[in-house]
This record gives C-alpha cells, sequence and structure tokens, in this order.
C-alpha cells in the first residue's frame, strides 16, 4: 500500500527533477519502508549474499545446512521466497526486491520465529539503497566479471558498488543475540554477534573485498593456499548424477550435477562455518539437496529425451552449463536462448551466440525479456555469432518463445538433450512499456510435452 502511493507520488515529479533527487528518494525510501516494519533486521541474524553467479543455488545450500543443524531461516532470491513456514516463487522479476517487499518479507521471517535471514544482495540493489536499514551480520562474496555494463557505466563501477555493502558493514550496529539454534530453559545468555565476511579465495578481486573491516574474515577455495587459514575443496569428481569433494577430510556425495557447483557448496560450508556448524552436519545438510528451481532442472513428462531448463543468461555461466551438459551421455543438444532487453549488456549477445554455434548441435534463437526494444533486433544480435550452421536446417530464429519451445522438443529424438536457458524459474516475461506477461519456461515445456504424446 505504502508502495503504491510513493510510486504515484514519484510519477508526479518531472523527471529530471526526480533524477536529481533519487538517491535521496532511494535513502528516504529504504528508511520508511524499515520503520514502517519496525526494522526487523535487528532481531535476526541476516547474511547478505553478493556476487555474478552462484548466489541462488548458494542461498539454497546454505539453508539446507542450517536447516540441517537446528535453525529456523527464511531467505529472499532470485528463484524463490521462504518467511519460515512456507516457500514459493519469485513472480516480481527482481532479484533484490523493492524495499517495501523486502522489509516486508523479513518482518514475515522474524515473526514465525526465524533466527536467520538470507537475502540475496545485488549491485542494483545496493545502487538504490535498498541495503540501507538492514543490519547485515555476515557478508558471502561469491566472485564477480563483467555483467551489468551499461547500467553502472563500467566494470570498475560495478565492482565498487559491490564494495559499498561491504562498506556498509562496518556500520552495522552490533547484536548480543544468542546464535544457538537450541536454547535450554535456564540459559537466557546472549553473545555478541562477530560482523563476518566469506570470500571466494580463487576470484581475482578476492582481495578487494578482504580488505574491508570485518570482526572476522574466512576465505574458501579449490586452489589451497598454504599462506592463510581457509576451507578447501579436494578430490572433486564430476558425475552424470552428481559431484564428490571432501573438506577437511570430510567426503561429501552431493545429488546436484555440475563442477561449477563444488564452488556453491564450498561457499556455503564456509558460511556454516562461521556458525560453528560441524563439518558432519554440513556434510549432511549439502547430501540432502536434490535440486534447485530453474538450476540444471530436468523436466520429466515420460519422453525419451532429456529436457534441462536453467536461469543461465551470462556468457561464463553458459559456458560452464555446457560442461555441465556435455558430461552426460547424449546424442545431440539442442538449444533454445536469447537475450535480455532493456539496453542490458548488448556486449554478451553475439558472445551467447557463438557458445550455442560452438557447442550445440541445433540452435534457436528467441526471444527471452526484450523490455522497450524490437525483439527482432535482439535476436537478430545473438544470431548473427551463428556462423557455423545452415539457417533452416540447424538453425532458427523464432520470435515467439513457446513456439521455439515447440520446435525444439519437435527435433528432439531419443538420448537428445533439450536445453532451455535465460529464464529458469522465472515467473513473467518483461515486454513493452514496463508490462510483464505470466511465464514459466517449465510450465510451457509440460504443456508442449503433454502435446506430443
Amino acid at each position: 500500500m505504502m508502495d503504491t502511493i510513493l510510486n504515484f507520488v514519484k510519477k508526479l515529479i518531472p523527471k529530471k527533477l526526480f533524477k536529481l533527487l533519487q538517491p535521496v528518494y532511494h535513502f528516504l525510501l529504504g528508511y520508511i519502508a524499515a520503520l514502517w516494519y519496525g526494522f526487523p533486521s535487528e532481531k535476526m541474524i541476516v547474511l547478505g549474499v553478493t556476487g555474478t553467479t552462484g548466489k541462488t543455488t548458494t542461498i539454497f545450500l546454505i539453508e539446507s545446512i542450517l536447516k540441517n543443524a537446528g535453525y529456523k531461516t527464511g531467505y529472499v532470491t532470485t528463484a524463490m521466497f521462504s518467511d519460515g513456514e512456507r516457500e514459493w516463487l519469485n513472480d516480481k522479476k527482481m532479484t533484490m526486491v523493492g524495499r517495501f517487499l523486502l522489509q516486508k518479507l523479513l518482518r514475515k521471517m522474524l515473526d514465525n520465529g526465524c533466527q536467520v535471514a538470507i537475502v540475496e544482495t545485488t549491485s542494483e540493489g545496493v545502487v538504490q539503497f535498498r541495503h540501507r536499514f538492514i543490519n547485515y551480520d555476515k557478508l558471502l562474496f561469491t566472485g564477480i566479471f563483467p555483467e551489468h555494463i551499461e547500467s553502472h557505466g563500467s566494470f570498475e563501477n560495478y565492482k565498487m558498488a559491490k564494495g559499498k555493502l561491504f562498506a556498509h558493514l562496518e556500520n552495522c550496529r552490533p547484536k548480543n543475540i544468542n546464535s544457538c539454534p537450541v536454547k535450554s530453559a535456564t540459559d537466557h545468555r546472549a553473545s555478541k554477534l562477530e560482523k563476518t565476511i566469506i570470500v571466494n579465495h580463487d576470484d581475482a578481486y578476492a582481495n578487494y573485498f578482504l580488505d574491508f573491516w570485518a570482526d572476522k574474515k574466512i576465505q574458501y577455495g579449490e586452489k589451497n593456499d598454504t599462506q592463510i587459514e581457509m576451507l578447501v575443496a579436494k578430490d572433486i569428481t564430476s558425475r552424470a548424477d552428481g559431484i564428490s569433494f571432501s573438506i577437511d577430510g570430510v567426503k561429501i556425495d552431493m545429488q546436484i550435477v555440475g563442477r561449477f557447483n563444488v564452488g556453491n557448496a564450498l561457499a556455503a560450508a564456509a558460511v556454516a562455518s562461521s556458525f560453528d556448524i560441524s563439518m558432519e552436519k554440513i556434510k549432511a545438510g549439502l547430501e540432502k539437496i536434490q535440486g534447485i528451481p530453474g538450476r540444471l532442472e530436468k523436466i520429466d513428462a515420460g519422453q525419451n529425451f532429456m529436457v534441462i531448463v536453467d536461469y543461465a543468461f551470462e556468457p561464463n555461466a553458459v559456458a560452464k552449463l555446457y560442461e555441465t551438459v556435455k558430461n552426460i551421455v547424449h546424442n545431440k543438444i539442442i538449444h533454445v536462448l536469447g537475450s535480455t532487453g532493456g539496453g542490458r549488456d548488448k556486449a554478451r549477445r553475439p558472445k551467447l551466440g557463438k557458445l550455442a554455434d560452438e557447442n550445440a548441435d541445433f540452435v534457436i534463437v528467441t526471444n527471452e525479456d526484450p523490455y522497450d526494444e524490437d525483439p527482432m533486433q535482439i535476436i537478430a544480435e545473438v544470431a548473427a555469432a551463428v556462423e557455423k550452421k545452415k539457417e533452416q536446417e540447424s538453425f532458427w530464429k523464432i520470435l515467439d518463445r513457446r513456439e521455439a519451445i515447440q520446435k525444439a522438443l519437435s527435433l528432439a529424438q531419443a538420448n537428445d538433450i533439450v536445453l532451455v536457458t535465460g529464464k529458469g524459474s522465472e515467473q513473467a516475461m518483461c515486454v513493452a512499456d514496463g508490462k510483464k506477461i505470466f511465464w514459466d519456461d517449465r510450465t510451457v515445456i509440460r504443456e508442449e510435452l503433454a502435446k506430443l504424446k
């Protein structure tokens, strides 16, 4: 209600004037939202997770470990929300939602008895002060590479936006909260929570984030640095049905596929170590996860080929996805992909086309989230890099995303893999004039598979 009123007021302000007032507007909106919901982050342990990729998967892994260790946890992610009592799909087409909804979710978590709130925190959210008036206790940096360059102006600005989140930690007031999930009837003592930074040591910009103040700093990675104390993954094996590795001599067999998920699991383990959770409980929590919504999610309707839906839309993420898919025994790969409009990282469009050209047997370029851009122009820019394939024989440009999926499924034969990327479990497609139309790749695929029977 309050958000609606403020958005109405915002429209009344001339655009040029609003642009000048924008920083003040975002700051005040953040404060009003926190005040409206009673500053809920002051009464829970709050973990912020940031990075270019891997955030959502890592949060699911963290939540599983914490739950296994006895913590009640809520979270806000690109894929889903949880208030500690129920989970539901994120239908807002935003990773870090608006201030009022974010504070409302935190309030609901607190009211439901959550001890921990996990917030997927983006650079865009930081620029718009959505992180302000959230009292973070722990921050996880998963890694960074170029993204949102048009929005931020440069990679350096993108990195610095994430850095502002870490600078914010020093201004977050200390909390005295009993972080133990099981309190005895007689022990009501509370201890001061350490403000903690957890950083991917393997990332080229690890030191930038480690330079920010914190009571405690934890590093993790696959490249063991004997000069520092850190969590290290060893004996890594990638299988068609999962991944295996060891941490501190404890072997972990996970049911999710993808070599890159070792890094996500290690990040989750590093966060768990900041809660003093034993490696045995970390192992149990990680091994319980069977899949992440919209992340390498298999759609099985009894067909004799595999269909995989994945959120990957950035070239590095798509390249890692191909590495994983190629480990699965298959005949042909049929890839349905597009690229986002609205001026979002136009430079990645030909890169995506080139990756599909080099790794898939059939390529179908289609509409994704055009916003106010001409969707056929976006498709043309992705398709321009598909040079090895002959159009209408192994390569198609199809505007309608449902029709593109239909085409991919009609091409699939026994033991093929149909790969549909770019949206994952998202619940909407963003089109012109700020409109959103309901869309779920997984629902559409199930509907089209049913027609093939």
